[in-house]
C-alpha cells in the first residue's frame, strides 16, 4: 500500500494580547466549560476532509480519522499507549500518527471557580521537533515499517491553569485543565528512517558523542541521548566505539 500524502492544514491566528476585562468576562463560561482534549478535538477538526470517518473501529480499535485505507491518529500524549493498537492496524493499512508539540505556549490562569481570569504570561520553554524523541522512545523501530508515518506540528497554545491547591507542588497547586490550539507554525513529516537526517547536523557523519551532537544542536543531553537511541534502532546510525566512557556514534553506510 501507498501512503497518501499529507494535504494543506489550515493555520489559526494566536490571540497575542492579554485579554481585556471584558474579553475575559465574555470568555470566562467557555474557559470553565473546557474539557481535557480540547486540543486532541481540535487537530482532529482540522485533519478531517470530506468523506472521512471519524471514530470509525478497526481491529477492534476506535481510530480518529479514517481516510480510506489509511488511518490518521492524532496523539497528544504518550505514545506508550498507542503500541498495541499500531501493532493491530500496520500490517493491513497505512497509519499516520500526528503528534503536536509546542514552539510557544501562553498560560493563562483562571481562580479557583474555573471562570475568573487572574493572569496571562507567555512561558519561556520553546518546543522543537527534537522534543518528539521523548516519545518515540517507546517504538523506534516502527518507523522502519513502510506503513508508518510520523507527523510532529509544531504549534502555539495556550494551557489553562486552575488555581484550585490540586495541582503539582511545582507550580504551587495550580492545576492544567486544558491546552488550547492557537496556530499551527509548521509540520515536519518523517516516513521513512532517512527523513531523520534532518535533525542531525547538515553533512554530519560521525563518529560523535551524545555531548558533542547536543551541543551542535543546541539541545539537552538527554533528548540527544534519546535521539540517538532512536535512530540507532532505526539503522539510520550505528554505535562506533567509545571515546572514555562515551558512546561514539556514526551515520550508516547502509541505505535506509
Amino acid at each position: 500500500m501507498t501512503k497518501s500524502r499529507p494535504g494543506k492544514l489550515p493555520t489559526e491566528t494566536p490571540p497575542l494580547v492579554a485579554p481585556t476585562a471584558a474579553t475575559v468576562s465574555a470568555d470566562q463560561p467557555r474557559i470553565g466549560t473546557l474539557g481535557e482534549k480540547s486540543l486532541h478535538a481540535r487537530l482532529k477538526r482540522l485533519y478531517t476532509e470530506p468523506g472521512d470517518k471519524v471514530e470509525d473501529k478497526l481491529e477492534g480499535y476506535y481510530v480518529d480519522i479514517r481516510r480510506g485505507e489509511e488511518v490518521i491518529e492524532i496523539q497528544t500524549g504518550s505514545f506508550g499507549n498507542m503500541k498495541k493498537k499500531l501493532s493491530a492496524l500496520l500490517p493491513n493499512r497505512p497509519v499516520r500518527v500526528v503528534h503536536p508539540v509546542a514552539l510557544e505556549k501562553w498560560i493563562t490562569k483562571v481562580a479557583a471557580d474555573g471562570e475568573t481570569f487572574v493572569s496571562r504570561r507567555k512561558s519561556p520553554k520553546r518546543g522543537s521537533v527534537y522534543d518528539v524523541f521523548d516519545e518515540l522512545v517507546s517504538f523506534p523501530q516502527l518507523v522502519m515499517d513502510a506503513n508508518f508515518t510520523l507527523e510532529v506540528v509544531l504549534i502555539r497554545e495556550e494551557e489553562i491553569r486552575c488555581q484550585d491547591g490540586k495541582g503539582s507542588w511545582r507550580r504551587q497547586g495550580t492545576s492544567i485543565k486544558d491546552h488550547l490550539l492557537l496556530e499551527v507554525a509548521t509540520r515536519e513529516v518523517f516516513g521513512k528512517p532517512d527523513d531523520f537526517r534532518r535533525v542531525l547536523p547538515l553533512g554530519w557523519t560521525g563518529p560523535s558523542t551524545n555531548k558533542e551532537l547536543a551541543a551542535a544542536l543546541k539541545q539537552p543531553y538527554f533528548r540527544i541521548a534519546r535521539m540517538t537511541y532512536c535512530l540507532a534502532r532505526m539503522g539510520l546510525i550505528r554505535l562506533e566505539g567509545k571515546a572514555g566512557r562515551s558512546k561514539l556514534f556514526k551515520l550508516a553506510v547502509t541505505d535506509v
